[in-house]
């Protein structure tokens, strides 16, 4: 791997860094390629070429993911939505569907009281959404 290489790898990790905290603020890809000192267009393309997935997917995954916790907790869906940054309640409940392979409504229904004895730490990477091959 090249110096420049690298260095771009480092960069990408800053904007990864910066969605993973900051995925409930209104981010689009112009802010993350600027934390990453990348253009839009090469950020986007670098991204996808590092972590298999364009930034915006990535941050959807991460939203739907704090999503899903929230969910757990009770919270309604309109709140989880907000919560996690997205602004439209019927892309956001479609976006989960896609990731999660049901509504929000549903898994909000669903008995979740057998995670209750499992570690942080463990439920949040077996419960880390998954995209099909197909999904965005």
């Amino acid at each position: 791997m090249t110096p420049e290489e690298l260095a771009d790898l480092a960069h990408l990790r800053r904007a990864r860094d910066m969605m993973d905290r900051d995925y409930a603020q209104p981010l689009d890809v112009p802010a993350m390629a600027s934390a990453a000192l990348m253009s839009p267009a090469h950020f986007s393309r670098r991204f996808r070429a590092a972590y298999g997935e364009t930034p915006y997917a990535y941050l959807m995954t991460r939203r739907i993911e704090r999503a899903k916790a929230l969910l757990r907790q009770g919270m309604s869906v309109t709140d989880a939505c907000i919560a996690v940054g997205c602004t439209s309640l019927g892309s956001f409940s479609s976006r989960f569907t896609e990731i999660v392979g049901e509504t929000p409504s549903r898994y909000r229904a669903r008995d979740h009281r057998g995670l209750e004895v499992v570690p942080s730490c463990v439920s949040k990477i077996a419960m880390r959404p998954r995209r099909s091959p197909t999904g965005g």
